[in-house]
């Protein structure tokens, strides 16, 4: 067979990926915290022919870590992540790592996300407010008081650069390299009363779809003008037989 064809369908692939990513983008683009998911291609080289021939990848996914846009709320339960930190969550799949700063307050007094896992302080432990107190003021640095008193920190992490990110639900991140507390406040920090939203910009990503899906078709038609002329070589080659 010929090695177009595989090429072909070795760009199909990678294609399909990609339109996949660009609609759970599209999905999430409301998500609050929510990181899109980018895919990098290479080619592959193979050598098996007589002449060297270039497949596509399947390609290699990651979670893009650009800022999504703040949004004032005034909400005192509501903090978004100045840059490149983490807030830190208990799971029962462990300590996960979020950019969706929307909270509340058991009627304990224990913070929590909105789907009910504790936040956590820089030691690992869950942040225990005043139910019974005024409510929370936030710092620029994660410190929380509740009238005169200051009762806790929010934990903000820094994870390296060079690690893997896979998701957890929708806004949470499993880093494959430890995250460590974070200590220059000059770059990192919490802004009270705002909530970033999703880092995905949905008329981009409808284009991308839009381009994906064409490359498809084009692929496509390649691969079945491809099996055409395979047909009419083998209906020749038989006639002459």
């Amino acid at each position: 067979m010929q090695s177009s064809l595989y090429v072909s369908l070795s760009a199909q692939m990678s294609l399909m990926r990609r339109i996949e990513a660009i609609s759970n983008n599209v999905a999430n683009a409301s998500t609050a915290g929510f990181r899109a998911e980018e895919i990098k291609f290479e080619q592959l080289i193979s050598n098996s022919t007589a002449d060297p021939t270039a497949f596509v990848s399947p390609g290699i996914t990651y979670l893009s870590r650009t800022a999504g846009e703040y949004v004032k709320t005034d909400n005192p339960f509501d903090v978004a992540v100045k840059g490149d930190a983490w807030l830190s969550i208990q799971t029962p799949a462990g300590n996960i790592y979020t950019r969706d700063g929307r909270m509340k307050m058991t009627p304990t007094g224990e913070l929590q996300t909105l789907n009910g896992y504790p936040v956590l302080d820089v030691g690992g432990s869950p942040v225990q407010l005043n139910p019974n107190s005024a409510a929370p003021v936030i710092a620029p640095d994660g410190t929380i008081t509740q009238g005169s008193r200051q009762i806790g920190a929010l934990g903000l992490f820094t994870i390296p650069e060079t690690a893997n990110l896979s998701r957890f639900e929708n806004s949470g991140v499993i880093p494959d390299q430890p995250a460590t507390p974070a200590l220059d406040f000059n770059k990192v920090g919490i802004n009270q009363g705002f909530v970033e939203r999703a880092n995905v910009n949905p008329v981009m990503e409808i284009s991308k779809l839009i381009m994906v899906q064409r490359a498809f078709d084009s692929v496509s038609g390649s691969i079945r003008q491809t099996e055409t002329t395979l047909n009419d070589a083998i209906r020749s080659l038989g006639e002459t037989g």
